[in-house]
């Protein structure tokens, strides 16, 4: 016969274990990406439990998890130019927290490091790097800017267990007037080009007609001066194309002749 005691308790121990795993929950699981912190009587414990199911005292501890996956976070920063023009920076930073000591994040930070900790480092990173540029330099050399900020970013958060992994600098805005002025002289720039270049045309063009010129006055005086030494030949040429008709008309008591004697010598 079975006893109904012993398996009374047996039940009553049953419910009793059900209920310490699930109000208690002595196991705490850690997922991919994530990392545990380990608060035993509110005091962060040393170490940090990696992925996977652990085990933890109930009432005693309390685990905190904590991702440690790449986040983005994007920010806008005021900041002068070294020129003193307002500038409207928007940035986007990629970091993650450091895995192997996010219990001293949230031992020496808490949850909201991004408030505390990030947001005023690239406000600070981002005007500390305009600073040491004009507004134009912030535009040519923008590639310079975001080494300059992502140095100054790797130097304020590594120090507080973030770790930097790519910073972008998605735009510069500035004042109505600075882009007006800006217009303007790219406007004055192309509007010297052009005249710079008109000029170079006429230069050009003033320099073939001269030689053009040149050319010509010399092909006329190459044709004068064989034309000078060469008297024989016109009035041969004249023989040949006279038909022998005496002219009906002529001025006073002139022939047109031609010494013969003088086209022998």
């Amino acid at each position: 016969m079975v006893d109904k005691t012993k398996i009374i308790k047996i039940v009553v121990i049953g419910v009793v274990v059900l209920f310490v795993v699930l109000t208690l929950s002595p196991f705490v699981q850690v997922n991919p990406g994530e990392r545990g912190v380990v608060a035993r009587f509110g005091a962060v414990q040393d170490g940090v439990m990696g992925e996977g199911l652990h085990f933890r005292i109930p009432v005693v501890e309390r685990v905190i998890v904590v991702d440690v996956k790449t986040q983005k976070l994007e920010v806008e920063a005021p900041s002068y130019s070294k020129d003193l023009q307002n500038v409207e920076t928007k940035i986007a930073l990629n970091f993650h927290l450091d895995p192997a000591a996010v219990h001293r994040l949230w031992q020496e930070i808490g949850s909201d490091f991004e408030f505390r900790i990030i947001a005023p480092a690239i406000q600070e990173s981002v005007k500390a790097a305009t600073a040491q540029f004009t507004a134009a330099e912030l535009i040519a050399d923008r590639p310079k800017v975001k080494d300059e900020i992502t140095q100054a970013l790797i130097g304020r958060l590594g120090p507080k267990h973030i770790v930097v992994d790519d910073f972008s600098i998605i735009n510069f805005e500035f004042a109505d007037s600075y882009e007006e002025a800006v217009e303007q002289k790219q406007v004055a720039q192309q509007n010297a080009l052009k005249a710079e270049n008109d000029l170079k045309r006429i230069q050009i063009e003033a320099e073939q007609r001269i030689a053009q010129a040149k050319a010509e006055a010399e092909a006329i005086r190459i044709q004068t001066e064989a034309l000078r030494e060469n008297q024989n030949l016109i009035k041969l040429e004249a023989v040949k194309k006279w038909n022998g008709v005496l002219p009906q008309y002529m001025l006073g008591d002139s022939v047109p002749l031609i010494d013969m004697g003088k086209m022998n010598q």
